[in-house]
């Protein structure tokens, strides 16, 4: 092994310790070609030879050599000359759909100054489409010396071991689908009810799915996936990472795996090991016909994204891209350029305020949009891409990109309002084109429901679309998106059976995920014989679900929650590829948990049935009608109308009027847009309460649609009652009822 160090002013120093030389390379010929589009594109040349054009940013580099492996790993090269605006190019003669490539890039290794150049290492093309092959991340695809003894330095010492043998490919791929066939749903944003899945988790367990399915693009694209959804009544799907990913140095050597994917690496490639057809380039057409499937049955497709950092880690981590291209072109450096600035909590971050990155994650979004069929995307710590050259801006050259782009914004984009910098909280913030992520609402939801609020102001606020958020520049209640579960944390079971996390199963002493659970056991930690636990955790997961799927905004199920899907108190289950991670389908068919679903689906129904549940502008709480009727207004149990000071008391209990006569807008005919009246109170008391009906000019009568104290939920209670009358809510308790006729 041979190795460079550069020393403090940026000479470099030798370091000689037994390296051979490599044999030959054979040379492939290289015409020209074109700057652009970058990657990897198949075409016919002028003369009438088919092949493939090559183009990659690298625009501190000194040389790119295009390297091209055959099915054997035999390596030919071909040195690209053509340099266009940092762009290095060449068009290729006789290079065909599947044929795997990578480059090795030539500049100063001198990480002193940022410049971390290596030509032994072998990179992934950042627009390569589809990849081959695994990131095992042996001690060759590190760019530095990894096991250096003096670890202080060791990243500065140059590594010339060869990393191709070690690293995965790109594949080059066939443009052959014009989407003609395809019917996009273009659901409404306050019609939407998103529905987050793990790709592999959500379909590794399913009996109805052929085992060679399972835990794959087209798994999920089978009829039994498909009929789930559809029967929930979910309109998108948010798929949790499907870029190509690799799995952490530190989870490989416990035995585990990047479960969940936030590690992107290949920003243009369906993750391989999610494909059941092959990974020399037929995982692109695998993920085109799920979105099909997904479209045909009314669902849209909305990607969790992860644009912020790379797989690649701070100075210490692998060279498999972007640092071996431009290190210092890519990555936001401090004025100590060794390191990386950090805002992730991932070890980097990608420079966003630089063209060319930004070219990166634009032209990366809109592929995913014109040529694989999404129809929008979450972005993962999205205040990190806000960022200009330090402070989160939302005059930011990536937001300011984005509304202004023709494709972009017509797709659903939601912001993972925060990242780990300073000032990175930015809930409600974003710009009136975003919907954000509310883990105001999450919090305020599981706090009312422990009984663990000091009054209800947060509770009306979260209810009815968090106008003291997003009322402001023209935003409207969906820029909302309510969730009280996701992947990262307890799933809904947990939350009403756990106090504390229980981690121990991820190999960091339970130091791992959050302590600020807002979670109660409900009188047990963890599973329990005893009947009146387990009654009273099925009823509080009654009472959650049924406060989501009425709040005003865009609600969000995690999957498996609406079953009582659990993972035995892993509030962070990233790296657990196995039973803990996957929904468990037995649950399904459980009779403990199968009343669930049912009121699930039937709350899914109710909304989709009912515009006022569904409103696209914020409540004013004013009468519009002589009567004094207002669109909506809160009640005490006394059955009057809340008081200033009523907000400020303590409180476990909250009557929400909405009135469907004071709806505004009008529907596509032009028509206004009326409905029922809905009361719903939310008891989270222990004890029974008391609460009278209102009466005129709210309501003369009362009919039951939802009573979470029921255990079975096959279909609403046959109950009416007239205004004014006490009934008798019990303790922790939804009550839903319909202004009658």
């Amino acid at each position: 092994m041979a190795g460079e160090r550069a020393t403090g002013d940026g000479r470099p120093a030798v370091v000689v310790n037994g390296a051979r030389p490599a044999p030959p390379v054979p040379t492939v010929p290289v015409r020209p070609g074109r700057p652009t589009p970058l990657g990897a594109r198949f075409r016919t040349g002028p003369d009438g030879v088919a092949g493939t054009n090559f183009a990659l940013w690298a625009g501190g580099a000194e040389g790119v050599e295009l390297c091209l492996f055959d099915e054997h790993g035999r390596e030919s090269r071909a040195r690209l000359t053509e340099l266009t605006h940092g762009i290095w190019h060449g068009f290729v003669p006789g290079v065909m759909p599947g044929q795997r490539y990578g480059y090795r890039v030539h500049g100063r290794w001198d990480p002193w100054t940022g410049g971390r150049w290596n030509p032994a290492k072998l990179l992934l093309d950042p627009y390569a489409r589809a990849v081959d092959g695994d990131f095992v991340l042996p001690p060759e695809v590190y760019g530095h010396v990894r096991d250096w003894p003096e670890q202080h330095v060791a990243d500065t010492v140059r590594d010339d071991r060869d990393s191709a043998p070690y690293v995965p490919k790109g594949v080059v791929v066939h443009d052959d689908d014009d989407w003609a066939d395809d019917r996009r749903p273009k659901t409404p944003w306050a019609d939407s009810v998103i529905y987050e899945l793990h790709v592999r988790g959500f379909t590794k367990r399913h009996p109805d799915i052929p085992e060679e399915l399972r835990g794959t693009y087209a798994g999920l694209a089978h009829p039994a996936a498909v009929e789930h959804l559809v029967k929930l009544g979910v309109t998108a799907v948010e798929l949790l990472p499907v870029h190509q990913f690799a799995h952490e140095d530190h989870l490989l050597r416990r035995g585990l795996r990047n479960y969940w994917g936030y590690n992107s690496i290949g920003y243009f490639a369906p993750h391989a090991a999610y494909a059941a057809s092959g990974t020399a380039g037929q995982q692109v057409g695998e993920f085109k016909r799920m979105v099909r499937a997904l479209h045909a049955a009314g669902i849209e497709v909305i990607l969790d994204v992860v644009y912020n950092h790379t797989a690649e880690a701070g100075e210490l981590g692998p060279t498999l891209s972007l640092k071996g291209i431009d290190n210092r072109g890519y990555y936001r450096l401090p004025p100590d350029a060794r390191r990386y600035a950090d805002y992730t909590g991932c070890g980097n971050t990608l420079h966003v305020v630089q063209p060319h990155v930004l070219r990166l994650i634009t032209d990366s979004l809109r592929y995913w949009v014109t040529e694989m069929g999404v129809d929008g995307f979450r972005f993962d710590l999205a205040a990190a891409l806000a960022r200009s050259m330090h402070d989160v801006d939302m005059l930011s050259p990536f937001l300011a990109v984005i509304a202004q782009d023709p494709v972009l914004r017509r797709v659903k984009l939601i912001a993972e309002p925060w990242d780990v910098g300073s000032g990175g909280y930015q809930v409600g913030a974003f710009p009136p084109l975003w919907t954000e992520w509310n883990d105001r609402y999450r919090d305020a939801v599981r706090d009312f429901w422990r009984h663990a609020l000091p009054d209800v102001r947060e509770m009306g606020y979260r209810l009815s679309g968090s106008s003291d958020l997003y009322a402001w520049g023209g935003r409207r209640p969906y820029a909302s998106v309510n969730f009280v579960t996701a992947h990262d944390g307890f799933t809904l079971r947990d939350l009403v059976s756990y106090d504390r996390k229980h981690n121990e199963a991820n190999g960091e002493g339970n130091r791992d995920g959050t302590d600020d659970n807002r979670s109660w056991n409900c009188g047990a930690e963890g599973g329990t014989d005893d009947p009146d636990v387990r009654a009273l955790r099925r009823r509080q997961l009654r009472n959650l679900l049924t406060t989501l799927l009425l709040s005003t905004g865009v609600p969000m199920l995690v999957a498996g929650d609406e079953m009582g899907r659990t993972q035995r108190g892993n509030n962070n289950a990233y790296c657990q590829d196995n039973e803990t991670g996957w929904v468990d389908w037995s649950l399904r068919d459980d009779p403990e948990w199968q009343p669930l679903l049912e009121l699930t689906s039937r709350l899914v129904a109710l909304r989709h049935r009912h515009p006022v549940l569904r409103r696209r502008s914020f409540f004013s709480g004013r009468a519009h009608s002589a009567d004094g009727l207002r669109d909506l207004a809160w009640f005490t149990p006394h059955g009057r109308e809340m008081t200033e000071g009523d907000w400020y008391a303590p409180a476990a209990t909250l009557g929400m009027y909405l009135s469907g006569r004071d709806i505004p807008g009008r529907d596509e005919q032009g028509a206004p847009v009326l409905d029922d009246s809905f009361l719903a109170v939310l008891h989270a008391g222990a004890e029974p309460v008391e609460f009278t009906l209102p009466g005129s000019p709210w309501a003369e009568r009362y009919e039951v649609v939802v009573d979470t104290g029921r255990e079975e939920q096959s279909g609403p209670p046959d109950v009416t009652y007239p205004a004014g009358t006490s009934v008798t809510v019990p303790g922790r308790t939804v009550l839903l009822l319909r202004v009658a006729a």
